[in-house]
């Protein structure tokens, strides 16, 4: 009875499962299959479109022509990836701070990164975008850059993960004559290459997919980013109704993340186990 009880559960949590994966994945494959779909027979009348080598030459060329796409996923890597070098280099010392020094005024150091969490982003908007106006920075990279360089999440994220490591070594590098950054970078970096993985995919999504700070900041076509390039498109005399294109141009904005995730998934998973106590 136990036996049919703990099979019969075992079934009904992977049917649920199922289930939920089903559900989240069925967007995104009718989007890969929309953007190989001609125009004329996406909405035929079948719940999935039926892609055709013509339908893929027709929608992918004009997402790629129409548009300049490669101009856009160009920005966004630009932008991705020196916010999160810039996060990772002021997170690592904070986060080693946090972790394994003692100094007047920690806890309410620690307490205010807590804080910083349940602040949306929108909140500092206005300021934010005044004081780059009068910098006379908008549409440019340093917009879309210099906002985002200090990450709370990241700090908190590195100061869990560094909460754990053995004291004993720190204490043996101090002896040998190592700095407090250079543990900080020598040590404690390569240990934490899982919790760097962790937050990389975190960042690297959430700016590569972020619509509102560069719907806020950037008005040159040049100077867009992925997902306001995806916008821009539909809302262009090019893309007004050009679903199959449009769909194209989703599935090139989205296949780097999909590609980063596969890649660093298990140091992903490595990371959130170890960074959770």
């Amino acid at each position: 009875m136990i036996v049919a009880q703990s099979s019969a559960s075992r079934i009904a949590a992977h049917a649920v499962l199922l289930t939920g994966a089903i559900t989240m994945v069925f967007p995104f494959l009718w989007m890969l299959l929309a953007s190989a779909t001609p125009q004329s027979e996406i909405f035929s009348g079948s719940l999935l479109p039926v892609p055709t080598i013509a339908g893929a030459v027709q929608n992918y060329g004009t997402a790629l022509t129409a548009i300049p796409l490669l101009r856009f996923m160009m920005n966004g890597l630009i932008v991705c990836l020196a916010i999160l070098v810039l996060q990772i280099v002021i997170a690592i010392p904070c986060g080693y701070a946090l972790a394994k020094l003692s100094f007047p005024g920690r806890p309410l150091l620690l307490s205010a990164v807590l804080l910083g969490l349940l602040v949306p982003v929108q909140i500092p908007t206005v300021p934010i975008y005044i004081a780059v106006a009068k910098s006379g920075l908008l549409d440019s990279y340093a917009a879309l850059i210099l906002p985002w360089i200090i990450s709370v999440f990241a700090i908190f994220m590195f100061r869990q993960f560094f909460v754990t490591f053995p004291n004993e070594v720190l204490d043996a590098a101090r002896l040998d004559g190592f700095s407090e950054l250079s543990i900080a970078w020598r040590i404690m970096l390569p240990a934490a290459w899982p919790a760097v993985a962790s937050f990389s995919i975190f960042s690297i999504v959430a700016h590569w997919n972020d619509l509102y700070w560069p719907l806020v900041v950037t008005t040159n076509p040049d100077m867009m980013t992925p997902s306001l390039g995806i916008a821009y498109f539909r809302q262009s005399g090019e893309g007004a109704g050009q679903v199959g294109a449009l769909m194209a141009g989703g599935v090139l904005v989205t296949a780097p993340l999909v590609a980063v995730f596969l890649f660093m998934q298990k140091h992903f998973i490595r990371g959130l186990v170890l960074g959770r106590h």
